[in-house]
């Protein structure tokens, strides 16, 4: 909905609740009323200020946040008509104020602080804590800045020069970055606490994609979708590409080879109501034409396509579904590649290489204010939580902030 006409009738057509069920539904409490009423008048800036203050990464949630679970999916106007687009004010609002407002650069004259990977959490606390006067540093293992909003989301979901101007932003409020740089191997973590940093955090995401363990995953025609997802153009799949996996990473990787000309089928062993991907992602995937065999599930991958067992539902004697391999009943599915999207766990850079630093399934462990078991060192997003949305790390990271900002003050 790119028409200004259409946005503005749009927001005419908001109840301005008193006790707004999207705001309540939001991860981050988004004012959503209060922007609309700004908006209707007129005070796009103002309203792109109070969006950004909020949640830095207000424009990027407009886009890749699940809206029909949030916001749009508890609209009061959707009981008996169509629900209110807030995301698309939102967008065009937090667009307009990361590309023309001026940030201000306090002065920078309290503590030095370290934040280890450069993605929703990262960039989240960097703003909160640099506009509270504190000298920030990113230590980024990649080029750029973005983690997954760079690096795990395709483009014509989320364009790159809306990271770019988040980075740019950064810069402006005085926030250093090291690009390239991989902390534990060559710089510890303990050495960034030696080195008069009073803080570090993490939040340095998931980026091992865990395996099927089935016999010819390493050949040639295999790959892992989050490494896909980094540079799709690096990648030959060939015409006919078979995805493992139906979370939202398996459904980006999927629309992503068939925007790309190939021939998509996602195999998955269980049926639509249990994926894990989202409603609307999951929608748009068959929108976009990609097949899907479900109730499949892979014994062997060769160069010319992967085994799979025919697999069923079942209930227990608990009465909870499980799905179980059919004995004896298998197919052949032939193609040219087969990407691997059955989720991803953390790399262990730091943990290998830093003492008290507790973990739990490769997760580290963290109180439900970002507290590691290290003295002086937070975490939150995907490294703690695993795999969760854009929202939630950033809604996540603005706790941790404050909890940073109390340690400082108490240190």
């Amino acid at each position: 909905m790119d028409n200004p006409n259409l946005l503005s009738e749009e927001a005419n057509r908001c109840l301005l609740c008193k006790n707004p069920r999207c705001k309540a539904n939001c991860p981050i409490n988004t004012p959503i009323p209060e922007i609309i009423s700004l908006y209707k008048e007129g005070k796009i800036m103002e309203a792109g200020e109070i969006l950004f203050n909020n949640n830095p990464l207000s424009v990027i949630c407009s886009l890749v946040c699940i809206h029909e679970d949030q916001c749009k999916g508890n609209c009061v106007r959707g009981i008996k008509s169509e629900p209110i687009k807030f995301h698309e004010i939102e967008e065009e609002i937090s667009e307009k104020y990361l590309k023309e407002a001026k940030l201000k650069n306090v002065q920078k004259d309290k503590d030095r602080i370290a934040i280890v990977g450069g993605g929703p959490a990262g960039i989240t606390v960097a703003f909160v804590l640099a506009n509270k006067g504190y000298n920030v540093t990113i230590f980024e293992a990649h080029d750029k800045i973005g983690g997954v909003l760079r690096y795990g989301i395709p483009e014509y979901r989320l364009t790159k020069k809306l990271v770019d101007k988040l980075e740019e932003r950064l810069i402006e409020v005085g926030v250093k970055i090291r690009p390239n740089t991989v902390i534990g191997p060559v710089i510890s973590l303990d050495r960034l606490l030696e080195d008069s940093y009073k803080a570090v955090f993490i939040g340095t995401g998931v980026w091992n994609p865990k395996t099927l363990d089935v016999k010819g995953e390493t050949l040639g025609n295999v790959h892992f979708a989050i490494d896909y997802l980094k540079s799709p153009e690096s990648y030959r799949l060939g015409k006919k590409v078979a995805v493992i996996g139906a979370g939202n990473v398996a459904m980006d990787a999927a629309r992503t080879a068939k925007r790309n000309g190939a021939e998509v089928t996602i195999l998955y062993r269980k049926s639509f109501n249990e994926m894990p991907a989202s409603k609307q992602e999951i929608r748009e995937t068959k929108e976009d034409g990609v097949e899907f065999k479900l109730f499949r599930a892979p014994i062997e991958i060769t160069e010319e396509g992967i085994k799979v067992a025919f697999t069923e539902n079942v209930t227990d004697a608990e009465g909870k579904i499980r799905t179980k391999i059919i004995e004896g009943k298998e197919e052949f599915f032939e193609c040219d590649s087969v990407v691997v999207a059955v989720s991803q766990a953390p790399k262990d850079n730091i943990v290998s290489n830093t003492t008290g630093l507790d973990t739990k399934w490769g997760l580290i462990v963290t109180d439900e204010k970002g507290n590691t078991t290290k003295k002086g060192t937070f975490a939150c997003g995907d490294v703690v939580t695993g795999a969760k949305t854009v929202v939630e790390a950033a809604a996540q990271a603005k706790v941790v902030a404050e909890t940073i900002d109390e340690y400082c003050k108490n240190n």
